[in-house]
């Protein structure tokens, strides 16, 4: 999936397109200096897709020749296309039809098939990426993409952050807005952060001397198609900024302006292809995302494909020269609040894993699947493929046992000044972060009643109910009311609320508010006067929790608490997985850093760790557990998914 994303507010506003990035590779290029900087990149907004279904073999080949003449035999050297052989580069990726054969994908006029794989640069630690990149170039593949998250890179209105990790919201706050159109609000943002993603962009393409070949426009637009002006906008935005690679959308609505069209797909029918063939018979056909796996929801199941099925589709697309990219590669991490959702009916969050049965794991080991491709590019390859790199490290260390615990109650007077209001305010619309509202994570409402009855409350995406520091009850979007018994004093209603993951596909995007949205009543009356606190849990937070006083852990504590504890990871680090069996619904922090949401739901068992984030020795461990605390946080040297 894509979702993931996975955004402060919305998770497709990685918008921009697709870069392709051209990889060096011994396979299909000459050796070259193993210390070269491998820079990639791809602005693509994320979409979650609506059903798994295993790829398939191809039915009957046969019918294929409607649209392929004949199939390729011959071994493939681009050696001569190697990017840093390339001192004059004035043509770039471009499409040829001669009407003698396919017509075919050209790289400095010389025919090329792209065999690419997704990595998204943001779902792994930056000390990994060159390892990544190196098992893509050894397994076979010629190009790699990604997307560009914006809404990681503008986490508030107008402070725009390419650094670290992201080195390469707002939008919800408006009802008026509507996202995906021309819509004079929604443009005027697009223009702020093209102004500040393009000019980065510009240098690193291919006819400037970096490895860039192909730029996407938006991402899957066809599904929801509800601006016709809307991409040509993009299109001419780009165009006008300076992009002059390639240019190609993942739907059939580029035509409308002469940029390529291209498909995604999970199986290989004798069809496939025979609505873009009606429309675009002069090009040649490019599998944008070819899905090799699926992303996984909470309270699912965890998907699987089958490696041989990837193996002979993908023969297929050799065989009948189409050029594909293997969705995902390496999925990585759904790191801190990173995640989305769908909704069918029911919004799902989808799991802090973003293995996607990949072609690499999450944490970057090889697969059935990877070897399997190995051999089949190494068959089509006139050269030698390049040494595998080894696997990461692994280990399991000592348990964890949270010494020291802080209760969310005691937490309260830590937090930033919260936010009084007369009515609740969703989260997106909260009066901080310079304007720019809340993005991820938890909102508390909190509100004195001195009577009981029903209560009302549209919260989303889960809402603890509480009366002082009693749990009540659970509100979500089936559930929007619950009974609150009579009481003799007045006490605190506490409403705890969680944003789950935004949905990122379809037009439901538009509706994706967080928090209490609406009023909040009891018996039919409004309440009044709310005091809100933000917990966004921002490496900021914790350190101001270190001068918190934290008591000893009890043998058992019932609603939302931090738990503390230390990790011992040796003079040097290893990955590792988490394992909270014990535990019920929340979070883990180390050394500040979010790893993601766990919860006995499952299917996920364990949360990656990756030994970069782990410092030598002592390490801190911090829990914020919603439900009831656990016991020890086991790791082991292996993922339970």
């Amino acid at each position: 999936m894509r979702s993931s994303p996975l955004s402060p507010c919305l998770s497709w506003k990685r918008m921009v397109g697709i870069f392709f990035l051209p990889f060096i590779l011994s396979g299909f290029g000459p050796r070259f200096k193993q210390e070269e900087n491998h820079v990639f990149g791809k602005v693509h907004p994320p979409q979650p897709r609506v059903s798994a279904v295993p790829p398939s073999s191809l039915p009957n080949p046969i019918s294929l020749s409607t649209f392929f003449p004949s199939p390729a035999s011959s071994r493939f050297n681009w050696s001569h296309l190697t990017p840093l052989e390339l001192k004059n580069r004035s043509v770039g990726l471009g499409t040829e039809s001669t009407g003698q054969g396919n017509p075919h994908f050209t790289l400095e006029g010389h025919k090329f098939l792209i065999f690419g794989g997704s990595i998204h640069y943001f779902r792994v630690p930056r000390e990994y990426w060159r390892d990544r990149l190196l098992k893509l170039k050894a397994c076979g593949f010629n190009t790699v993409t990604t997307y560009v998250p914006w809404n990681l890179h503008e986490p508030e209105r107008g402070r725009f952050d390419f650094s670290g990790n992201l080195d390469l919201d707002w939008l919800l706050q408006d009802p008026q807005l509507l996202l995906r159109t021309t819509n004079k609000g929604f443009i005027e943002a697009v223009e702020k952060y093209f102004d500040h993603l393009i000019p980065r962009v510009i240098p690193l393409q291919y006819r400037q001397g970096g490895p860039v070949i192909a730029v996407q426009v938006e991402n899957e637009y066809g599904s929801f198609n509800k601006d016709k002006k809307y991409m040509p906008y993009l299109h001419k935005a780009m165009l006008r900024r300076g992009i002059v690679e390639l240019l190609l959308t993942s739907d059939g609505l580029s035509l409308l302006y002469a940029v390529l069209a291209t498909i995604n797909l999970q199986k290989l029918h004798w069809n496939t292809f025979s609505q873009l063939h009606k429309v675009q018979r002069d090009k040649p056909l490019l599998i944008m995302e070819y899905w090799v796996g699926w992303f996984d929801r909470w309270g699912d199941k965890h998907h699987v494909t089958d490696a041989k099925e990837i193996e002979h589709t993908v023969s297929e697309f050799i065989k009948y020269e189409i050029s594909f990219n293997v969705y995902m590669f390496h999925g990585g991490t759904n790191f801190g609040f990173l995640n989305g959702a769908t909704y069918f009916g029911k919004h799902a969050g989808v799991v802090t894993s973003y293995d996607y049965d990949a072609v690499l794991t999450e944490a970057g080991d090889y697969t059935e699947k990877y070897f399997k491709l190995q051999k089949l590019f190494g068959s089509f390859s006139a050269i030698p493929l390049p040494r595998v790199p080894k696997l990461t490290p692994k280990a399991a260390y000592p348990p964890v046992r949270p010494s020291l615990y802080l209760r969310l109650w005691d937490v309260l007077a830590y937090l930033n000044e919260p936010v009084r209001s007369h009515q609740p305010i969703n989260m997106e619309n909260l009066p901080i972060n310079n304007g720019s509202g809340q993005s991820y994570g938890l909102v508390l409402y909190e509100k004195s009643i001195c009577s009981g009855g029903r209560l009302c409350a549209h919260a989303h995406d889960m809402a603890q109910v509480f009366l002082d520091e009693t749990m009540i009850g659970i509100l979500n979007e089936n559930n929007q009311n619950l009974h609150i018994p009579e009481l003799r004093v007045c006490r605190y209603l506490r409403i705890l609320v969680e944003n789950q993951g935004r949905v990122n596909f379809s037009w439901q995007i538009q509706n994706e508010q967080k928090g209490i949205t609406g009023s909040v009543s009891i018996n039919n009356s409004s309440l009044e006067g709310f005091t809100i606190y933000s917990l966004e849990m921002k490496m900021s937070f914790f350190e101001r929790l270190r001068s918190a006083i934290w008591r000893p852990v009890p043998d058992s504590h019932q609603g939302p608490a931090f738990y503390r504890g230390t990790l011992r990871a040796g003079p040097s680090p290893k990955d590792t997985f988490l394992s909270l069996l014990n535990w019920n619904y929340g979070f883990v922090f180390i050394n500040g850093r979010n790893l993601g949401r766990y919860w006995n739901i499952g299917p996920q068992k364990t949360l990656y760790l990756p030994g970069a984030w782990l410092h030598p020795e002592d390490n801190e461990v911090i829990l914020f557990e919603k439900m009831m605390s656990g016991s020890d946080i086991e790791s082991t040297d292996k993922p339970m998914l």
